[in-house]
């Protein structure tokens, strides 16, 4: 197919998806009945019988009442408590009462004690908890709490527990993100920098698509220590972990140094033998790179389980980014930010743009705000399958859900046309610069400017000349209008940028 030609998109349950390796599961099928999504959707019983708060009302008795004076905590406040205490502290208070051994028992509690104190050498037995103490798996109890009626203790149960591929069903056709084999870079500059689309060509090109999977870099590299959120583990770990784990929001592995890591060479020229490798070329160059040395961290490896995934964000730097699925499928929940825009149902971006408030999982998310998001103005969505690339534009808000255990490679990169906007960001944002190193950081704008200079000096004129001209339109709004929106160049910069910056972030992932 020529590059620039729409692919026939269809519904969203019909999609079709590449004919090459695919590694999936069975569970990577995504036409359903209604009662398949019945099933799907179905919410086994908590284990240790805990039900939803609103049961009360109907019960004889509610054995939170036994636990003495924590009885008088809401349970928030008591899971807040319980969050300071050590493990040994933990194990006692839950040996007291059926109450209190359900709340210490949320694996939650032990994945910060195990995060804030890694072992150098461990095993993952199938919870945090387990794992922490080092409690063989024949010897993890259960005790029947009923009549322990609580949302703080059930709701992380029903979010893992609740199945998420049926979310990417039946995506409205005004919603669906564009699907194209190619494009070139007059296309990409012309029509599509400001828009999401899915590429299903170029990756298929890459010798790591022939070769690399979640199960080759475990025989490769078993050993190798890779960065998933809080913690390095070696793949072996992390693998033993995504195989095996309910988690609500599982770890995700997002690792800056892979290439390092894996001795693949990220410089040699496109599609010669020492690539394993390259941007698609409709992008064109990356006008970052003219910073060198100095370029805030730009690629990344991700593999993470079905259900993982990052909440919503918008890329660092204003910068916008490609994101190319190796195997496994992602379903993208996109919406555009601008000047009258408003924010995605239920974030909630601070007034100087810097910081952004969402549901803290993916599946809390889908659960409240999916249904309203999807009829929200703007909305996109889409599902990229192995062997393609999806393109995220600077500045827009986007939740990623792994459908199915995915192993991924992204990269930010700043087009020509989107130069103003990284500078905007660079000068008027600086609190929230971030991939630099620290004594760049607040200089980012100045070295940017004056790398351009150095080597496109015709791109840095129409950059600036852009820039002059956003500036003119914004002085003629009043003073209390640009203390309370900002300027235009603010906005259409991105606003709020999701940064990954040092080695201890524990941040979503794009």
């Amino acid at each position: 197919m020529a590059p620039g030609l729409l692919e026939h998109v269809g519904n969203a349950t019909a999609e079709s998806r590449p004919s090459k390796k695919i590694k999936t599961s069975a569970a990577a099928t995504f036409e359903h009945d209604d009662e398949d999504l019945a099933a799907a959707t179905a919410v086994p019983s908590h284990p240790l019988g805990i039900k939803p708060a609103g049961n009360a009302y109907t019960a004889s008795e509610n054995i939170k009442s036994r636990c003495g004076l924590f009885a008088r905590l809401p349970d928030e406040l008591l899971s807040h408590i319980l969050e300071s205490f050590e493990a040994d502290v933990l194990i006692r208070l839950g040996s007291t009462c059926r109450a209190l051994y359900a709340f210490t028992r949320l694996d939650d509690l032990w994945r910060t004690l195990f995060v804030s104190s890694p072992a150098d050498d461990f095993e993952w037995r199938g919870t945090w908890r387990a794992t922490y103490l080092k409690t063989p798996k024949e010897n993890v109890t259960s005790i029947p709490c009923t009549n322990l009626f609580s949302d703080t203790l059930y709701r992380p149960f029903q979010c893992a527990h609740t199945a998420l591929n049926p979310y990417a069903l039946n995506i409205p056709k005004s919603n669906q993100i564009a699907r194209l084999s190619d494009l070139t870079y007059e296309e990409y500059a012309e029509a599509w920098v400001d828009k999401p689309f899915v590429l299903t060509d170029p990756v298929k090109q890459w010798p790591v698509y022939d070769t690399w999977t979640p199960e080759y870099l475990l025989k490769q590299f078993p050993d190798t220590k890779f960065r998933a959120e809080a913690v390095d583990w070696p793949m072996s770990k992390y693998m033993s972990y995504m195989h095996n784990n309910a988690d609500e929001s599982p770890l995700y592995l997002f690792d800056r140094s892979f290439a390092e890591k894996t001795s693949i060479d990220t410089t040699a020229a496109p599609q010669s033998n020492e690539a394993a490798y390259w941007s698609p070329t409709c992008f064109g160059d990356d006008l970052f790179s003219v910073l060198g040395e100095h370029r805030p961290d730009c690629r990344w490896m991700i593999m993470g389980p079905k259900r993982s995934g990052s909440t919503f964000h918008k890329d660092p730097n204003a910068t916008s980014a490609w994101n190319a699925v190796l195997t496994g499928s992602k379903y993208w929940l996109m919406f555009p930010a601008g000047p009258g825009i408003e924010s995605p149902p239920g974030v909630i971006v601070s007034d100087d743009q810097s910081e952004i408030t969402s549901p803290l999982s993916i599946a809390e998310y889908m659960l409240t705000f999916h249904a309203l998001a999807r009829q929200t103005p703007g909305c996109k969505e889409g599902i990229c399958f192995a062997g393609e690339v999806l393109h995220v534009p600077s500045g827009w808000f986007h939740l990623v859900l792994n459908l199915e255990d995915s192993l991924a490679l992204t990269q930010n990169f700043v087009p020509r046309k989107k130069v103003p906007d990284v500078l905007a960001f660079l000068r008027d944002q600086r609190a929230e610069v971030t991939g630099f190193r620290d004594h760049v950081c607040e200089r980012a704008y100045e070295l940017f400017v004056e790398r351009l200079r150095e080597s496109n000096p015709e791109v840095l004129q129409e950059a600036l000349s852009e820039l002059e001209s956003r500036g003119k339109k914004g002085k003629g709004r009043g003073r209390w209008e640009t203390l309370t929106k900002g300027g235009e160049e603010d906005v259409e910069s991105g606003g709020f940028s999701f940064g990954f910056g040092g080695d201890d972030d524990d941040a979503d992932i794009p």
